[in-house]
């Protein structure tokens, strides 16, 4: 009823407008801004992971498993600091906020070469290039990187994988 009558009014107020309305309930005293409780009603990655108690950081060499600290742009593989590239963090991150999504190739180019001119952006097999040398970086934990074969790639998250969001956790739409 509430969408029914912003239409309503959007379309007096611009006739000739497309219009696409959300509504988003939360709780008194949610805090935040407009903004940042719709994202955090429709789900959106980096809302929800704000949301989540970070994990204690006690001892940042945990003696097993990753941990990918998204607000230090690091990842720790049995305790120890891995040497990943710019590129592969960033496809790493990319995946992780978007944990147990299906990421089209096409999509990862696009998002990762963001503002590259048609010269300068990879070609999708790139991405198959990537993901290799990542998943060779992770060494038993490769598997947390899935191919789903004919669309893309997916982050799976293991019993032995920590994510740290930390503050400061950049929007999935931009990094």
């Amino acid at each position: 009823m509430l969408v029914e009558a912003l239409r309503r009014t959007i379309t007096e107020l611009a006739p000739a407008a497309e219009t696409y309305a959300t509504v988003a309930l939360a709780p008194v005293g949610a805090g935040g801004r407009d903004v940042d409780v719709v994202r955090l009603a429709l789900h959106e990655p980096s809302a929800v992971a704000r949301t989540k108690k970070e994990e204690p950081e006690e001892d940042d060499r945990a003696p097993g498993g990753v941990t990918v600290d998204i607000s230090r742009k690091r990842v720790l593989i049995d305790g120890e600091s891995a040497a990943f590239t710019f590129k592969e963090f960033e496809l790493l991150q990319y995946l992780v906020l978007r944990e147990g999504r299906t990421i089209e190739r096409t999509e990862l180019v696009s998002s990762l070469w963001q503002g590259a001119t048609d010269d300068e952006a990879p070609g999708e097999r790139t991405i198959d290039v990537h993901v290799r040398r990542l998943r060779s970086k992770l060494g038993r934990y490769e598997d947390i990187v899935r191919t789903v074969r004919g669309v893309g790639y997916r982050f799976d998250r293991h019993a032995d994988v920590v994510i740290r969001y930390g503050h400061g956790t950049p929007s999935p739409d931009r990094f």
